[in-house]
């Protein structure tokens, strides 16, 4: 019988402490770079469009976003890091951090410093006859209206186009950062002369798919509509949507243009 002797004693390895501390340090520096590709990035945006999942991904509390919505919808707009944190009441950390990425439209940030130009002014206004036409003015005509610059011009005409075609004059209140004041001194001088052809949209008729067609209106609100239509047995006045719940109350002369009693 032949005997074989094996040693199971495990083989000693050296480790060089130095190797593993640094191959250590490799990988919470892959780690961490992980973690910070996985982080939401943030890019410069205009703070007055901060939805309630924008604001969530910011960071910022249900309260702070609801202040910031409700001063959205009286039509008002932030200007200033100070007068974001003035409506929605964030902390001045928080602020310090996401003030950096607001991106203010331009006549904001770097307005253009007031030049006293005397203008001789008529105090009879203008007929509707002498207005010139909104829908077909030009960029250089419009910049005839003091307060109405290159950007201006370009915008309203943007927003002309994206319609097809002005309906009226207070569709200027919904061109971006146009004051009320330079508005009424355009439209002393223009006014919607061919305005688009709309096929209005009978109110104490219309489903939800009509009338999410309009502007300002969402599922919610045409089911709120609806349902007090039902319950009022038909609306006697377009003015009555102000009692719908959810209804933008503040939009109701642009969304009047498209809707039609009986």
């Amino acid at each position: 019988m032949v005997y074989f002797f094996v040693s199971f004693t495990p083989e000693k390895t050296q480790v060089n402490q130095k190797e593993l501390l640094k191959f250590e340090l490799e990988i919470d520096s892959l780690r961490l770079v992980e973690i910070e590709n996985k982080k939401p990035k943030i890019y410069p945006f205009n703070p007055n469009f901060i939805t309630d999942y924008k604001g969530y991904t910011l960071g910022m509390t249900t309260e702070e976003i609801d202040r910031l919505l409700a001063f959205r919808k009286q039509d008002k707009w932030v200007n200033s890091v100070q007068e974001f944190q003035n409506v929605t009441k964030v902390s001045d950390s928080f602020l310090a951090i996401i003030s950096p990425y607001f991106k203010f439209p331009e006549w904001v940030t770097n307005p253009k410093p007031k030049t006293f130009t005397t203008y001789q002014y008529n105090n009879q206004p203008k007929t509707f006859e002498q207005k010139q036409d909104l829908n077909t003015a030009s960029a250089l005509q419009l910049q005839k209206v003091n307060g109405i610059g290159e950007g201006y011009s370009k915008r309203i005409i943007a927003y002309r186009d994206k319609l097809g075609g002005f309906i009226a004059d207070i569709q200027l209140r919904e061109v971006y950062g146009l004051s009320p004041e330079v508005i009424d001194r355009v439209v002393e001088q223009f006014t919607v002369k061919t305005p688009k052809q709309v096929e209005k949209i009978n109110l104490n008729t219309a489903s939800i798919e009509q009338l999410v067609t309009i502007q300002y209106i969402d599922y919610e609100v045409a089911h709120h509509i609806i349902e007090q239509r039902t319950l009022r047995e038909g609306y006697q006045s377009l003015d009555d949507l102000l009692k719908v719940k959810s209804f933008p109350s503040n939009k109701i002369e642009i969304i009047k243009l498209y809707l039609k009693l009986n």
